[in-house]
Order: structure tokens, then sequence, then C-alpha cells
């Protein structure tokens, strides 16, 4: 089986290889950059399956560099844990909504950070999964058929599509650019109304079933699939 590979992209030396150490120790394959320049050098040729991208580098923020790397169609399902010493909620948000799968914010335990690096790679190994259960809801990727508590649900492929992705990216908010670039493709040229479109097909092909209520809203920030009962709606 073939070592996981992280790409560190810290210009702090001493946190670089107090991060490195703790990775290795853990049984992953280490890769480092000081900057965005070398980072995106490493991307192109090693292909790492996740990156540490530290918010503040010398010249690019991380978070650029991080939404840079989402609108990248090779680099679209990479993961990324942004660290960062920003612990305001905003500064958080920001992060997520820039294409982040987590956030660590300094100092952190060596125990935390791996925690959420696996954590990270589980929900990445579960999108290429056959079979997607959530809920009463299941998506046979195999098959293309979506079914709640066994019984078949008719959806069109864009709400496959859509379905599909809010699925492997479960809790987590998508913007409606987001979606577009991410269920569409970023080279598609459609209305961001269109995303509201296909998420109402979605939710009255659910509608029976009452698997709708996972397709959530967000107000000001856009949509979610959660099997939890949220209040922001």
């Amino acid at each position: 089986m073939a070592t996981t590979k992280i790409l560190i992209v810290e210009d702090e030396a001493p946190i670089r290889e107090m991060i490195v150490f703790h990775l290795v120790r853990a049984g992953y394959e280490t890769i480092e950059a000081a900057d965005c320049r070398s980072a995106r050098r490493l991307l192109a040729d090693e292909r790492p399956d996740l990156a540490l991208i530290d918010w503040m580098l010398p010249d690019m923020s991380g978070l650029e560099l991080t939404r840079m790397l989402k609108r990248d169609q090779g680099n679209e399902d990479l993961g990324i844990i942004m660290l960062t010493a920003k612990a305001e909620e905003y500064d958080k948000i920001a992060g997520l909504e820039g294409g982040a799968d987590d956030y660590v914010t300094k100092p952190f335990s060596p125990r935390e950070l791996l925690a959420r690096i696996q954590a990270v790679l589980r929900r990445a190994s579960s999108s290429d999964a056959e079979v997607i259960t959530a809920g009463v809801l299941e998506l046979d990727a195999a098959g293309h058929r979506v079914s709640v508590s066994g019984k078949e649900v008719r959806v069109g492929p864009t709400e496959y599509r859509l379905l599909r992705f809010l699925m492997t990216h479960s809790d987590r908010v998508y913007s409606r650019t987001q979606l577009l670039d991410r269920v569409w493709g970023a080279n598609v040229y459609v209305e961001e109304r269109t995303v509201d479109v296909h998420v109402r097909r979605l939710r009255k092909a659910l509608g029976e079933t009452g698997a709708d209520s996972y397709i959530q809203t967000v107000r000001g920030a856009g949509y979610r699939f959660s099997t939890r009962i949220e209040t922001d709606q």
C-alpha cells in the first residue's frame, strides 16, 4: 500500500520540523515548502494526498494559495488543512469558504493535528466509495442510483452530481459559486441562481421521503448536506 504523502507549507523552520517529525513518526511521507511558489512546484511534481498550509506566508497568503488550488481541476480533490494563529470565527469561516477542509489554530498539539489529518483523509477516501450512506439516504455510485430507506428515488443527472458532491463533503457549507465550480466545472459559465433551481429539484425528488431536510440552506452563505437538524437555516 502506498504511503500517504503530505505537503507542509510553513515558512517557520522550527514549526515545519516539528510537524515533519510527528508525521514521519505516524507513518506519513512528507515534503516541505517555505513559500507558495515552492509549494506549487511540489504539488505539480509530487502529487501529495493532503496539504498543511500556513495562513501567513512570505510571497502569498495561505488563503490565496488554497483558493488558487481549489480552482485548479488538478488539485480540486486535494485535502487542505490551514494552520494559523488567527482564532476569530470570521477567519475560520474565510478559510473554510476558501476551500480548506479543516482549520487548526496555533499553538496546536501534535495529537490534535494528527486527528484532524486522519479525519480529512477519511472523508476523502469515502468520496471514492461505491456506496455512500447518510441517514436514510443511500447513493450507489456504481449503479448511479439514489434510494431512501431501500426505495429508489429518481433524480436528474445534474441533481445526482450535486447530491453526490454534497454527500461526500457533508457538514460543510458551500457557496453557490463554489458549487458551480465543483459540480458544474470551473469552465462552465452559468448563473448562480442555477444552483438554487437544482437544489429545489433535488429537494422535490426527496420530499416525499423526508430526506429533503438533509439539503440545508445556510442564510447568507450557501448550502450544506447534513443529517443533523440545524437552527441557522
